[in-house]
């Protein structure tokens, strides 16, 4: 297979997710600070005119009470509604140029991991440790405890793990069937991009953005641990499993922001500009 035709499903890939991800409507002025109003989110601004800094307080909304199965099914419309966004732009585009920077080293690499027993002990566990039968009961699991033990806070985390998993598998499946790169094995034409990687990176990312980095680390491990281990089992590609991180990343950040744009931005203003950061709360 020549160096183009390889490139190809990485390419086809960043096009599609970037295609989708065309820019949001910049956010209006109207959440800013005129005449001592409170606003809706934690912001400061710089009014040129007259030089006053105006500040609010910051912090995360109140969490609202358990969702159920229809309110799932309505933040799940939501969820696709808004995959297109600048900050899923950025992702699709930081992952697409990874996997095409790694992608020369594809052959070298998944040589190296098969060849060594080390890697193929180690790594053993991953393909079960990422499978659907593992990480959905995990969330469903955790959204029952939240709900049984009226923990609002602990069943919106296991809702969200349970929504990142599904838009993470319909954005995996939709590439795998656009892209129909063929495995290392030969087994199919379902390579790119890798699902365990995804589904475990959008797993960790929707736990990062509920419980910050601190509980948000052991996750991530887990999921590099998982994605990694495509390659001694000789399923993936490593261009494979960087970019399904990415999807995964979109995923996790989707169902947890819907859309949000970065925390800071500079909205024009009449008579002037103001520089807004706005505090996520982690989630719904």
């Amino acid at each position: 297979m020549s160096g183009l035709n390889r490139r190809m499903p990485l390419i086809a890939a960043v096009l599609v997710l970037c295609g989708a991800a065309t820019p949001l409507r910049a956010q209006t002025a109207t959440s800013l600070v005129q005449g001592g109003e409170p606003s809706p989110t934690g912001l400061f601004a710089l009014l040129p005119d007259d030089g006053q800094v105006i500040t609010q307080p910051a912090g995360p909304p109140p969490t609202p009470r358990h969702t159920g199965i229809k309110a799932m099914v309505k933040d799940l419309g939501s969820d696709f509604k808004h995959l297109p966004s600048k900050e899923n732009l950025f992702w699709a585009g930081l992952g697409g140029g990874l996997a095409l920077a790694v992608h020369p080293a594809d052959d070298n690499v998944n040589e190296a991991m098969v060849n060594s027993d080390f890697a193929k002990s180690f790594f053993k566990l991953g393909k079960y440790l990422g499978e659907s039968y593992v990480l959905v009961p995990t969330a469903i699991a955790i959204y029952a405890v939240g709900r049984a033990k009226d923990r609002p806070k602990v069943s919106h985390v296991g809702m969200d793990l349970i929504e990142a998993l599904i838009v993470n598998e319909v954005l995996v499946q939709t590439l795998k069937v656009t892209t129909r790169r063929e495995r290392p094995d030969g087994s199919d034409n379902k390579s790119f991009p890798s699902g365990h990687a995804s589904d475990t990176f959008a797993f960790a990312t929707a736990l990062e953005r509920h419980l910050g980095w601190k509980g948000a680390v052991p996750a991530y491990i887990f999921s590099s641990y998982v994605a990694i281990s495509r390659l001694p089992d000789n399923k993936h590609w490593l261009s494979d499993v960087v970019f399904g991180a990415s999807v995964g990343i979109i995923a996790g950040r989707t169902v947890t922001r819907h859309g949000k744009t970065f925390p800071v931005t500079v909205t024009a203003m009449p008579g002037g500009a103001a520089i807004m950061y706005v505090r996520n709360g982690g989630g719904r």
